[in-house]
């Protein structure tokens, strides 16, 4: 009921209250829930991307991160309730994890910058959130090992700082190992936004859709093409969604 299907991808319809609600929930009666967010150029790599589309639709909470998403589901006449963005869940859960006790292992990102984010994250809110961090460069033959280790910390919640697909893929490949962990969930470039070495954009540009247009604006060389071509591509798919042609 709760559930909506656009473009061969499975969206939850959870306000980010529900969203929390149900992280909380998992993690006081010891279960686990693989969450991810897609956005428009996730969904455009899903049509073609067989592993990514199977990573994704079956983790167990599925949230639209993209503004643009939001608004094709109103188009496709299967409106969301309103956008979840991941880094914002991730600033949440950090806070409630002070407030609650929960313990956070941190994954991804270049050494400095995931070692900057637990020292501003210990520095807020003190050692205790933390059971450890690890940055995300590893050879594949070593993805179980450090499964291993994250499970084995103790942690309630893993964020993985990676790109697609490298994160909903090392999650979904390592899901039983990681089991152990109440909540596990891909943050992408959370990890640079909270060290301060990328920026975010204003709230009026994130509440109008435009946070892709800053991010461009910020590392153009970079960015064109996943956000021009692919907003483009996704825009088409949409529409074809809609008329079925």
């Amino acid at each position: 009921m709760n559930r909506i299907n656009i473009l061969n991808t499975t969206i939850d319809n959870f306000s980010m209250e529900e969203t929390l609600g149900k992280v909380f929930k998992a993690i006081e009666e010891k279960k686990h829930i693989h969450h991810v967010v897609v956005n428009a150029g996730k969904i455009v790599s899903m049509q073609k991307d067989l592993q990514l589309r199977e990573s994704v639709n079956k983790s167990h909470i599925i949230n639209a991160d993209g503004q643009a998403v939001v608004w094709a589901s109103r188009f496709l006449r299967k409106p969301l309730k309103e956008r979840v963005a991941g880094i914002d869940l991730m600033e949440n859960l950090v806070e409630a994890s002070h407030i609650n006790n929960h313990r956070i292992f941190f994954f991804g990102a270049k050494e400095e910058v995931v070692k900057k984010v637990v020292e501003l994250y210990t520095e807020k809110y003190g050692e205790g959130i933390v059971v450890g961090y690890r940055n995300g460069y590893f050879r594949k033959e070593e993805e179980q090992e450090i499964a291993k280790q994250i499970a084995d910390s103790g942690a309630q919640i893993l964020f993985v700082a990676m790109s697609s697909p490298k994160k909903e893929n090392f999650l979904f490949d390592n899901r039983d190992v990681l089991g152990k962990v109440n909540f596990v969930m891909g943050v992408g470039g959370s990890f640079d936004v909270v060290a301060g070495k990328v920026k975010r954009a204003p709230k009026w540009m994130q509440k109008t859709g435009l946070e892709w247009f800053y991010r461009l604006i910020q590392e153009p060389k970079r960015m064109w093409k996943r956000y021009l071509v692919g907003n483009t591509k996704f825009i088409v798919l949409v529409i074809r969604e809609r008329f079925k042609f």
